[in-house]
């Protein structure tokens, strides 16, 4: 089965010839290798590019052996340039060359060597990759498949059947080929304990694990609620019995988002235009893997929801945040006091921003108020959405705020720009 990444590959037709090395990053398995050797190599034959002048290198694969040294790999790629018409280098794997950060930036001096890369040891799973290179190189990114991927891959099934399987399995491309339910939360298991958790445990040399993986349950047990520091430490001494600083749990969370595995999302005043300190909140890369860290013990859809849609808007380019508006409600007691109101997302891109609540239900004249009402108090002009699962179509409300279905915006995100 081949899925086009059509999003990606976009992105990687746009950065031909920028003259920086093109970084392919993302967490394992998410398929890097299958975007950058299968479909980029596709793309540019069937663009007239010669196959003699795309130099195609697997460095995990036992023949190339030899070029994982430095020097020989130099003098291989040179060697197999005849003209000086535009050749186009990919390697996979490529943290297994020695010092292959100077070796890439050797061939940037090339004018007519276009250079493409990816791997997947803990540099290359850490958002300082790029950082490598000192401004000679861009980054793609690229995440586990979106729900449009897998809906249309999956022709002769409902919205809400897909729905019902990405909820609970999430993105990861290997899901498709498994077919019992029980050998898609055994992959996501295994892939989790075994890569993702040594993937952090050695890249920044974690003594107790056991800590770390606690830690990860606590964030997975709360995807979508507000988190500080200070009460994930507390969680842990009097609920986990366990003894950490917080500048231990700073430090661990910061290792997390570092590997692509979560998101650390800030909270933003809006009226104040400023950033919030604490707390934040934290979305998983994906949720089979959020799933799996928890047995799928934990499912609820509300949350997964919200998590499955900052995915998408940050796949999308936008600069996402937690929104907080502050206002006067009044209390049980009649009384006005003033509340900090969520909005769910701030969503930043260039000129653009728009406002956007999660709802998986409006089932009624009260939910409807508790999920505007945020949106209603900020003051500005830009555009203020509500993304539901049960809204029959998308359409503006007669208050000016843009009601989404939920299908509508996987399957074609511009429906946000109506």
């Amino acid at each position: 089965m081949i899925i086009k990444r059509d999003r990606y590959l976009e992105n990687l037709i746009r950065a031909r010839h920028n003259g920086l090395c093109k970084v392919v990053t993302g967490i394992r398995r998410c398929g890097k290798t299958f975007l950058l050797c299968r479909l980029f190599y596709d793309y540019l034959v069937s663009d007239g590019v010669d196959e003699d002048h795309i130099i195609k290198i697997a460095m995990d694969d036992r023949r190339n052996k030899a070029l994982r040294d430095p020097d020989t790999l130099l003098e291989h790629v040179y060697s197999s340039i005849k003209d000086k018409n535009m050749y186009y280098l990919i390697i996979d794997e490529v943290q297994m060359v020695e010092d292959f950060a100077d070796v890439l930036s050797s061939f940037l001096h090339s004018d007519n060597i276009d250079v493409y890369v990816s791997g997947s040891n803990a540099r290359f799973l850490s958002k300082d990759i790029v950082t490598e290179f000192r401004g000679r190189a861009s980054q793609i990114h690229i995440a586990p498949l979106c729900f449009k991927e897998i809906y249309e891959a999956s022709a002769s099934r409902s919205k809400e059947e897909v729905w019902a399987d990405y909820v609970l399995y999430g993105g990861m491309p290997k899901i498709l080929e498994f077919e019992k339910r029980e050998d898609k939360a055994q992959y996501l298991q295994q892939l989790y304990q075994e890569t993702f958790l040594r993937d952090i445990v050695e890249r920044n040399k974690i003594k107790k694990e056991e800590d770390l993986e606690e830690l990860l349950f606590v964030l997975a047990s709360t995807i979508g609620s507000l988190q500080s520091i200070d009460k994930i430490t507390n969680t842990f001494n009097s609920v986990k019995h366990r003894n950490m600083s917080p500048n231990t749990i700073r430090k661990y969370i910061d290792h997390i988002a570092d590997s692509f595995l979560v998101e650390n999302v800030r909270r933003y005043d809006i009226k104040g235009r400023s950033y919030i300190n604490s707390p934040s909140k934290y979305y998983f890369a994906d949720l089979g893997l959020r799933n799996a860290s928890l047995n799928f013990r934990q499912v609820e859809e509300t949350h997964i929801l919200e998590n499955i849609i900052f995915n998408e808007l940050f796949c999308l380019g936008y600069s996402v945040d937690v929104g907080a508006v502050k206002a006067y409600q009044k209390n049980d007691e009649g009384k006005s006091v003033l509340k900090n109101l969520e909005v769910d997302f701030v969503c930043n891109n260039l000129d653009k921003r728009i406002y956007i609540q999660v709802a998986l239900s409006l089932p009624d004249e009260k939910k409807w108020e508790q999920e505007s009402l945020s949106l209603k108090k900020i003051e500005d002009s830009f555009k203020k959405i509500i993304i539901t699962k049960d809204a029959i179509s998308t359409h503006y409300n007669e208050e000016g705020i843009l009601i989404v279905n939920l299908f509508d915006f996987l399957l074609d995100p511009e429906v946000l720009m109506r």
